[in-house]
């Protein structure tokens, strides 16, 4: 499809697509690689814990071949290399500039709603996208990616001796907001890209194709996430229009946040949950009987502290009449976190929380460290009662099954929920149930 084609038809029809329901049309393409931000997009302005881990990204040692006395393997070996730091470089420069030179002229790109052929057509969707043209600053705003990872890129020898390379894989999540629309809706994506790449060109290998899949929609069920572009399938143009409109459509009236948010970064919008890393983080946590006597008491003991939401729940499965001393519901807020490159573990506790916690009036609050996790988390609208938590929770366990993820061991023991709405605040609430997943259980 043609640029000025996209364009036209993302201004003229997406707000009346919106009105009737109509969802076959193809706005620009959205390719996974724009900007590498240095803080999520969906985090809290208070930290910059989205910060991406650069040595994470381009591990040279364990996605290069090993040292051969053969110079073509050694080359090829080194021009995987710089071309895994060039991609990276282009993620954190919204491919400002794009370098050509490491792309056939003839590449192709495709994501699930639009295709691409070479590097011109993409450099100006891009641009479009990144706001570098008119028509770009019309319609968006506050793109931005976070990269993940780049692996691949293993190097082999077909029977007829000629080196052969596997194709790269970029994880990520973007996203962006179209400003053109008066309640101005942020879609975000993430997901994988397929880089295919072969030997020759201007850099001694180059780019001939990137294949891009969403999280959402393209996830085949029931499979491993390892290795990533296996996991993967195409779906109907229509699938992939569809869930970026729905992504449009106003919020409505939300209710009030009770607090700044605990910042994390999003490693996947899934089809019907989220994965995120959040920092390590120290609150204050408390048993509880009924919901609003925690609430009053974490909130008399962190006057003046500053906490953060969400409060954080946690209820033990087991029947009570089967336990001789009931396990407790317990109640969390956050204080502290960890900044990007202090490490994992929790923050020191405010020295205030320490000197009152467990003293006197305030004997059952204690202090509580959380390490860094990784979390998925599924949203639920209704109010927060027994059989809702446990349904959404249910939920959510069938879903990491099928997309291959795993819950950390004895996780099914309980269930944590989270809310983040002032009490007795009108408008649609927030509440979500949370299932940290064990360590090699995801792809992060």
């Amino acid at each position: 499809m043609k640029l000025t084609t996209a364009i036209s038809n993302f201004i003229v029809l997406i707000a009346a697509s919106l009105n009737n329901g109509a969802c076959g049309f193809a706005p620009p393409s959205l390719p996974a690689s724009y900007v590498l931000n240095s803080v999520d997009p969906v985090s809290s302005s208070r930290s910059p814990f989205a910060t991406t881990r650069m040595s994470s990204i381009v591990g040279e040692s364990s996605e290069t071949a090993t040292n051969t006395s053969d110079d073509g393997f050694q080359k090829l070996s080194t021009d995987i290399s710089r071309l895994k730091r060039v991609l990276t470089q282009e993620y954190i420069s919204f491919f400002n500039p794009m370098v050509s030179s490491w792309y056939a002229s003839d590449v192709s790109f495709n994501d699930p709603m639009t295709s691409l052929s070479g590097v011109d057509s993409y450099r100006k969707n891009v641009d479009m996208l990144a706001g570098r043209t008119l028509m770009g600053k019309i319609l968006f705003e506050g793109a931005g990616i976070n990269l993940h990872s780049v692996t691949g890129g293993e190097i082999t020898e077909d029977e007829s001796g000629n080196l052969q390379i596997s194709e790269l894989v970029t994880r990520w999540t973007l996203r962006v907001t179209a400003k053109v629309l008066p309640w101005k809706p942020t879609a975000v994506f993430s997901g994988i890209s397929v880089y295919d790449v072969k030997p020759g060109g201007k850099e001694g290998i180059e780019i001939t194709g990137q294949t891009d899949y969403w999280d959402s929609i393209n996830i085949k069920p029931n499979t491993p996430f390892s290795p990533p572009q296996c996991q993967y399938q195409k779906v109907p143009t229509n699938i992939a229009v569809q869930d970026f409109l729905n992504q449009l459509k106003p919020e409505g009236f939300t209710a009030a946040a009770a607090a700044p948010e605990l910042p994390y970064l999003l490693l996947r919008r899934g089809d019907g949950y989220e994965l995120r890393r959040y920092p390590g983080f120290v609150g204050i946590e408390t048993p509880y009987v009924r919901r609003d006597y925690g609430f009053g008491s974490l909130g008399a003991f962190a006057k003046g502290m500053d906490p953060l939401a969400p409060s954080i729940m946690k209820v033990w499965n087991e029947d009570d009449s089967n336990e001789a001393e009931p396990k407790d519901k317990m109640m969390m807020w956050p204080l502290e976190f960890t900044n990007p490159g202090e490490g994992t573990d929790a923050p020191d506790p405010p020295v205030s929380a320490v000197e009152k916690a467990g003293d006197g009036q305030w004997k059952s609050i204690s202090i509580a460290r959380r390490p860094e996790r990784v979390i998925a988390v599924r949203t639920f609208e209704d109010a927060a009662m027994a059989p809702v938590v446990r349904n959404a929770d249910r939920e959510l366990r069938e879903m990491l099954k099928r997309d291959g993820l795993t819950p950390e061991e004895g996780s099914e023991k309980f269930v944590v929920f989270s809310q983040y709405d002032a009490v007795h605040s009108m408008g649609k609430r927030r509440s979500e149930v949370w299932i940290e997943l064990a360590n090699g259980g995801h792809p992060f």
